[in-house]
C-alpha cells in the first residue's frame, strides 16, 4: 500500500488528534497513525479527568498559550456539542517563598492575573486541608479540569468529519525525508505526504532519537480514595482542584466528581526510564503509600480506601519544559515532544501551532522557549 497526503500525524493521543484537526480544519488531506485503538490507555492522554490552570508556576510564558488554550477548548465544545471543560477552582499550596507559591506569583503579577493569596489558617477554615503556618495558598477562579478521554475522542471526531483519515492499530516503523517530503513506513504499508507532524508522546524518544532531545519516561500513577463519609467536603462547589508543594511530592488532586471519589497523584517522583517498554502498566501495593501519607497528614477528613488505580506515562525534558519545533534537520517535519506530565492542558493551542508550522514553518504562538536545539550545548 502506498498513498499521498499533504500531512501525515504520527500518534493520535492528546496533541495528534488536536493536530489531525486543525490541519484537516484548513483543508489538507490528513492521514493520522496510531499504533493502539483510538483513545487508548496506554499512553498519556487518559485517566478521566486533566487539571488545566492559567496562573502557571512552571513560567509565565505558558499564560498566553494557556488563555488560547481555554478559548481552543470551549470552540471545541461549541463545534462538537460535548462537554470537555469544567470550571473549579484552583488551591496552589507550598511555602511561603517555595518554588510553586513563587512561580505562581510570578504569573499573577506579569499577566495581571486574577488570584487571591491564603494563609495556612485560611486555608483550613475554607477547605479540609492542614498545612504547617509557613505554608501559604494561591487560588484562582481560572482554572477546571478537562475530561482527557473526550477531548481526544472529540478531536479525533472532528478530524475525521472534515475529511481526515485516521487510522488505529497502524504500528508505524520508520519515517524518511524523501526530497521535500516524507515516506512513513508502518506495519501495514507506505505512505508519503508533504509534510509530517511526529506526536508520538513517549515512542519520541525512538521516533525522534537524531533530535538531539535526551528525552525520558517516567511511570505516572493515578489513584482514587472513597469519601463517602465525607462526601460534602470534596464535591467540587466545595472543594478546589489543587497542586501541593510538600515533601515525597509535590502531589495534586481533584474534586470527586463519580462514585470513584477523589483523584490524587503525586507528580514526579518515580524513576526515569530510557523508554517506554520499561513502564510497569499495572499498580503495585508500593504505588499507595506515598499518597496515603500525603492524605493522612493534609487531608485528614477524606482518607477513606482507595477505589481505582491507573497508570499513565509522563516524557520528560531535562528542564521540563516542552519541545515544539520544526526539526533542526528537516523542515518539513514538525515535532512535539516532551511534555514532562503538564501538557495535555494544552493540547487544543499545540494542535493550532503544530498546523502553523507545517503549514508555514512558523507561527504566530509564543514558542521561543520549547525549540529543540536549547540543548544542544550540553
Amino acid at each position: 500500500m502506498s498513498r499521498t497526503f499533504d500531512a501525515i500525524v504520527l500518534g493520535v493521543g492528546g496533541m495528534g488528534s488536536a493536530a489531525c484537526f486543525e490541519l484537516a480544519r484548513r483543508g489538507r488531506r490528513v492521514l493520522g497513525l496510531e499504533q493502539f485503538p483510538l483513545v487508548h490507555d496506554r499512553g498519556s492522554s487518559h485517566g478521566h479527568t486533566r487539571i488545566i490552570r492559567t496562573a502557571y508556576y512552571e513560567h509565565p510564558n505558558y499564560v498566553p498559550l494557556l488563555r488560547r488554550a481555554f478559548a481552543r477548548w470551549y470552540e471545541l465544545e461549541q463545534l462538537t456539542g460535548r462537554h470537555l471543560l469544567t470550571e473549579c477552582p484552583a488551591l496552589n499550596i507550598g511555602p511561603t517563598d517555595g518554588e510553586l507559591v513563587s512561580g505562581v506569583r510570578a504569573s499573577v503579577r506579569e499577566h495581571g492575573l486574577a488570584a487571591a493569596e491564603l494563609t495556612a489558617p485560611e486555608i483550613a477554615r475554607r477547605y479540609p486541608f492542614r498545612f504547617p503556618d509557613d505554608y501559604a495558598g494561591i487560588l484562582e477562579a481560572n482554572a477546571g479540569f478537562l475530561y482527557v478521554e473526550e477531548c481526544v475522542r472529540a478531536h479525533v471526531d472532528a478530524a475525521v468529519s472534515l475529511g481526515a483519515e485516521v487510522r488505529a492499530d497502524e504500528a508505524v516503523r520508520g519515517w524518511k525525508a524523501v526530497g521535500e517530503g516524507v515516506r512513513v513506513t508502518t506495519d501495514r504499508g507506505t505512505y508519503r505526504a508533504a509534510k509530517l507532524v511526529i506526536t508520538a508522546g513517549a515512542w519520541a524518544t525512538t521516533l525522534l532519537a537524531d533530535l538531539g532531545v535526551p528525552l525520558t519516561v517516567m511511570r505516572q500513577v493515578l489513584l482514587w480514595f472513597d469519601v463517602a463519609r465525607s462526601a460534602a467536603l470534596a464535591r467540587r462547589d466545595t472543594f478546589p482542584i489543587f497542586i501541593a508543594d510538600v515533601p515525597g511530592g509535590p502531589f495534586y488532586g481533584l474534586p470527586a466528581i463519580d462514585r470513584f471519589g477523589l483523584k490524587i497523584a503525586r507528580h514526579y517522583g518515580a524513576p526515569e526510564l530510557t523508554g517506554p517498554d520499561g513502564v510497569k502498566w499495572e499498580t503495585t501495593p508500593a504505588d499507595e503509600p506515598p499518597v496515603r501519607a500525603f492524605l493522612d497528614a493534609h487531608l485528614p477528613a477524606l482518607t477513606g480506601g482507595m477505589t481505582k488505580g491507573q497508570v499513565c506515562m509522563y516524557t520528560l525534558t531535562p528542564d521540563r519544559h516542552f519541545v515544539i519545533d520544526v526539526h533542526p534537520g528537516f523542515p518539513q517535519v514538525s515535532v512535539a515532544c516532551g511534555f514532562s506530565g503538564h501538557g495535555f492542558k494544552f493540547a487544543s493551542v499545540v494542535g493550532e501551532v503544530l498546523a502553523d508550522l507545517a503549514d508555514r514553518g512558523r507561527t504566530d504562538h509564543p514558542i521561543g522557549m520549547f525549540r529543540a536545539t536549547r540543548f544542544s550545548s550540553e
